[in-house]
C-alpha cells in the first residue's frame, strides 16, 4: 500500500471512530450540545489533500489542537476557505452536512465566505515560504490532533482541553494513535505542535521514545496576543524561524 492509501486508511479510521464516541461524547459532557466530524461532510477535500500533499516527502509535522471554522467548512486543517480555494487550489469539491446543526453554526463548505483567521495566517506564511499550491506538501504536513468541532447549546466552541471524564479520554486515546500512525507513514523527523494543547500532546504521545524531535510555535489565533503584535509580523517570523530548523 502506498503512502497516500495508508493515510486515507488511517484518516477513515479516525472519520468511524470519532462517528462513534460522538453520541457518548454529547451524553456524557454537560458542556457538549453539538458535535461536528469534517472528516465525515467534508471527506471530499480532506482526502483530496492528502492525495496532493501526503506523498511530497514532507519530514515535518504540523499538530493543531481541533478543526475551527476552516476545517470544519473545508475539511482541510487550518483550511480557511479562501486560503483553500486560492492558495491549495482545492475547489469545486461537494461538502455536506453534520447531523446535527446548530443555527449559529452553519457549515456551508468550500465556498463559504468568512475567513479564518489561523488559516489564513498558517497557509499565507507557507506559501510565502515555499510557495502557492501543494508546494509546502514537499517539507510540511499539517493534521489536527481531535477531528471534531465542539459546541455548546448557544453555539460557543468547545476545545478538547476543556473536556473531562471518560469518554473524553477514549476519543484523546483514538486522536493519539491517529498522529502516531501519521508520524509512522510519513516516517516524520520533526513534529512541531502549534499552541500549548497540541505541544502537551505531542509531549505525551511521544515521552521516553526515540522518535521524531519536537517543537512548538505559539497558536496564530486572534485570541493570542503574540499572534496579533505588529499586524501578525512577529508571529511569522516565529513561525518562519521554526520551519527553519527542520
Amino acid at each position: 500500500m502506498n503512502i497516500v492509501d495508508q493515510l486515507l486508511e488511517n484518516a477513515d479510521k479516525l472519520r468511524k471512530d470519532a462517528n462513534g464516541i460522538i453520541p457518548k461524547l454529547i451524553k456524557d459532557s454537560s458542556k457538549i450540545e453539538f458535535a461536528y466530524n469534517p472528516l465525515e461532510y467534508a471527506w471530499n477535500p480532506h482526502s483530496e489533500y492528502i492525495r496532493r500533499h501526503g506523498a511530497m516527502g514532507a519530514k515535518t509535522l504540523l499538530v493543531g489542537m481541533n478543526p475551527g471554522h476552516g476545517m470544519g467548512n473545508t475539511g482541510v486543517p487550518f483550511g480557511c476557505p479562501k486560503m483553500v480555494r486560492e492558495i491549495l487550489k482545492i475547489t469545486g469539491l461537494e461538502v455536506g452536512s453534520p447531523v446535527n446543526t446548530h443555527p449559529k453554526r452553519q457549515v456551508i463548505g468550500l465556498e463559504h465566505p468568512k475567513p479564518e483567521v489561523s488559516g489564513t495566517r498558517i497557509w499565507g506564511a507557507l506559501s510565502e515560504i515555499y510557495g502557492p499550491e501543494n508546494a509546502a506538501g514537499a517539507e510540511v504536513f499539517i493534521v489536527n490532533h481531535c477531528p471534531l468541532w465542539m459546541f455548546d447549546e448557544n453555539g460557543r466552541n468547545i476545545t478538547p482541553d476543556k473536556l473531562t471524564g471518560d469518554v473524553s479520554t477514549q476519543l484523546t486515546e483514538i486522536c493519539d494513535q491517529h498522529l502516531r500512525m501519521v508520524v509512522e507513514i510519513l516516517q516524520i523527523q520533526r513534529v512541531i505542535g502549534v499552541g500549548r494543547y497540541a505541544q502537551k500532546r505531542i509531549k505525551e504521545i511521544f515521552k521516553g521514545e526515540e522518535g521524531p524531535k519536537l517543537d512548538g510555535i505559539p497558536h496564530p489565533s486572534p485570541a493570542n496576543p503574540f499572534a496579533n503584535r505588529n499586524g501578525g509580523a512577529d508571529w511569522r517570523n516565529a513561525f518562519k524561524e521554526a520551519l527553519k530548523h527542520s
